[in-house]
């Protein structure tokens, strides 16, 4: 069984192998291989180590064989319509040229575990949902197209793995039904990927603002599957409070393939991991007060200055008194309290106004 924590039905927070996700955790990036080993186990290895490199928490795989996504048939509906980088091909064989092999699951499981990686996949049917648990993977992925897949989640919350799930297209009452169902059968945990389904997704038409409505509506993690070119959303979704990412990563935009054109090449990737990881240490905590380093800053604020020599008795005025930096004197705000009071000592132009230098 994967190892999760979870204290309460609807938690905020859970564990995959002991890493803690959810809010005030590090965010957990998932390095998505998805079909971009070109069906070369030795580029699949090549990638599981680029994205350790590059600072990733985990790899992803995908557990399908084109007859269990699909039927072999050359009908209209099996052909991908407009409107997608896919467009005019079958989808079994989009799917047969797609897929990671099943035997390739267990070394490249084993790659990662020795990079100090996790190996995460996403099942399409019951057997790779079986598969995924005979081999230990600590949690599952549910990918946007199968969230309306009840008893595929209903399946894979049975062995108590966590769940990711994608909401890529889907309405608050889809996502509703899916999370009941996998809480009702035993998940591990739940996280929920805000997704923009088009491939690659347009930054407009990403809508990051739902992922704070999403962790109060769903009481879960919330994460973002970002399907974009760039890293810029990424990097909002952190802004936002996401726990999780989701990227694709490949060796090359340059080679064919179905999701090359959408991935981050590795140097790109490791440059999102950093500035992912900039970003969430800005976000930090809600505080007030300087923090450690701004205190040297402190001694330029402004404060009340003598700008002028003062004699012994002489009132304090707006002629001899000033508020100016730096920050050695009292406070601006005590100055309606200095004016008019006597100097009890002789001040020198640039001297600190304190109390112990005014007559009571």
């Amino acid at each position: 069984m994967g190892e999760a924590v979870v204290s309460d039905q609807r938690t905020t927070q859970f564990e995959i192998s002991g890493r803690a996700i959810g809010a005030g955790m590090p965010v957990y990036i998932i390095a998505e291989l998805s079909a971009n080993h070109h069906q070369s186990l030795d580029r699949a290895i090549d990638l599981v180590r680029i994205a350790h490199r590059a600072g990733a928490d985990a790899v992803k795989l995908q557990t399908y064989t084109p007859d269990t996504m699909t039927i072999d048939c050359n009908a209209p509906p099996f052909r991908i319509g407009a409107g997608t980088i896919w467009e005019g091909r079958n989808l079994h064989e989009l799917y047969a040229e797609a897929q990671t092999p099943w035997e390739w699951h267990e070394p490249l499981a084993r790659e990662a575990a020795n990079l100090g990686l996790h190996c995460l996949s996403t099942p399409f049917d019951a057997s790779a949902v079986r598969f995924l648990d005979e081999l230990d993977f600590p949690a599952i992925k549910i990918a946007s197209f199968e969230l309306v897949d009840l008893e595929l989640i209903a399946i894979a919350a049975a062995t108590g793995r966590p769940l990711v799930i994608s909401t890529g297209m889907a309405t608050a009452d889809e996502i509703d039904v899916a999370v009941r169902t996998a809480r009702e059968h035993g998940a591990g945990g739940i996280a929920l990927l805000r997704c923009n389904s088009a491939y690659p997704a347009p930054p407009g038409e990403m809508d990051l603002r739902t992922i704070p409505d999403m962790r109060q509506r769903w009481q879960c993690p919330v994460g973002l599957s970002d399907h974009s070119l760039g890293s810029a959303a990424s990097i909002v979704a952190v802004a936002l409070g996401a726990s999780i990412l989701e990227k694709h990563i490949t060796l090359s935009r340059s080679e064919p393939g179905p999701d090359s054109s959408f991935s981050l090449e590795p140097e790109e990737f490791a440059t999102l991991v950093r500035e992912v990881r900039e970003a969430e240490a800005a976000v930090g905590e809600v505080r007030y007060g300087p923090q450690e380093r701004e205190r040297a800053s402190l001694a330029f604020r402004r404060s009340i200055f003598a700008v002028a020599d003062i004699a012994a008795g002489e009132p304090l005025s707006r002629d001899n008194v000033r508020v100016i930096r730096p920050g050695d004197g009292l406070a601006p705000a005590l100055l309606p309290s200095v004016l008019g009071r006597r100097a009890g000592v002789a001040i020198s132009r640039g001297t600190p106004i304190a109390w112990n230098l005014l007559s009571d």
